[in-house]
């Protein structure tokens, strides 16, 4: 019997401060009007006190609130990140230490705006070999501690934001992840990193002055490559599945840029009414911007068990990739 991993509690934490597209205007010589008709963002959260770790924390407490279940309970924890608190120990220890998961071991997964993705197949493989039952899968950043604020082109993109799922054993083989398409390119790397603070470039005074530990990013480079990228994995991950539009319930796009996802929705033949869209409100979280969809979709009742969704994204590496899911979460009970 097909032993299938499945999303069995999900949960997401956003900070309290707004930063909106009129406090930019302040900062940066930009427009609201610029901002939302390039990419259709018009705030997002940032976090003023406290560190990557502190946010995904907040989301697993109430991810185990809602599951029912002890943070003891957990087998591993793996921690889709770009802005580790530290780089080490990994930010999946000092997460097991917050939020008091003593039996279960960690580690973090660096794939930029695909990290989620790249984790939550991973974790799979452990639940699915039966190694493990309970696997916790982060998607967090906060990426307003990699952004250099008199950067327009930057600066106005990103927010942070944590995202985390639970994946347990199916009862059903027809639910869970069914299937995943991932990919990377590594000579994409110029055009979209932070060049400081690593092995290459250890922190000094002069990388420091030449503002090199900053996110940086070739915008036009990246979009030219992410919209065929994220269209075309999306559309295989359809053609691999035999799924036509009809078929898709969701389409769970990486939050970007609304015009990447529109063109992915196209290539999928979908309307935008399928397709879970939140850039508005929170902007490029990274890593976190798949789960942070996921749970208010699921929370608000509109992502419903036995719906197939599609994830799919493209961030720094390059990395790009799509996951078919079968939904198996009931929705949550109305107060």
């Amino acid at each position: 019997m097909v032993r299938r991993a499945t999303i069995t509690a999900v949960a997401h934490y956003v900070p309290e401060k707004i930063l909106s597209n009129a406090d930019l205007e302040k900062m940066v010589d930009t427009t609201d009007e610029w901002i939302r008709s390039r990419t259709g963002i018009s705030e997002r959260r940032i976090m003023e006190q406290g560190a990557t770790s502190d946010m995904a924390a907040r989301a697993i407490e109430q991810l185990l609130a809602q599951r029912k279940i002890e943070a003891t309970d957990i087998d591993l924890i793996i921690v889709a990140t770009v802005t580790p608190d530290m780089f080490f120990p990994a930010t999946a220890c000092v997460i097991q230490d917050k939020i008091g998961a003593a039996k279960a071991w960690g580690f973090d997964l660096s794939g930029a705006c695909s990290g989620f993705l790249f984790a939550l197949v991973t974790g799979a493989q452990f639940v699915e070999n039966g190694q493990y039952s309970k696997v916790l899968v982060v998607g967090a950043d906060k990426m307003s501690s990699i952004l250099d604020y008199t950067d327009r082109n930057t600066c106005i993109l990103f927010g942070d934001a944590a995202g985390v799922v639970l994946l347990e054993p199916s009862e059903d083989p027809n639910y869970g992840i069914l299937d995943h398409r991932l990919y990377v390119d590594g000579s994409g790397g110029p055009f979209l990193h932070m060049k400081g603070g690593g092995s290459l470039h250890p922190p000094t005074h002069d990388t420091v002055d030449k503002r090199m530990h900053y996110l940086y990013q070739d915008g036009k480079a990246v979009f030219k490559l992410a919209v065929i990228g994220m269209a075309d994995v999306a559309a295989e991950i359809m053609q691999r599945n035999k799924l036509t539009s009809d078929d898709v319930d969701w389409l769970v796009p990486h939050q970007a840029n609304l015009r990447i996802v529109d063109a992915t929705a196209s290539r999928m033949g979908i309307s935008r009414e399928k397709v879970m869209i939140n850039i508005d409100k929170y902007g490029n979280t990274t890593a976190a911007t798949i789960p942070l969809c996921l749970s208010e979709w699921w929370q608000c009742g509109k992502l419903k068990r036995g719906q197939n969704i599609v994830l799919a994204a493209f961030g720094a590496g390059y990395t790009w990739g799509a996951t078919l899911v079968k939904w198996s979460l009931v929705n949550p009970a109305k107060p």
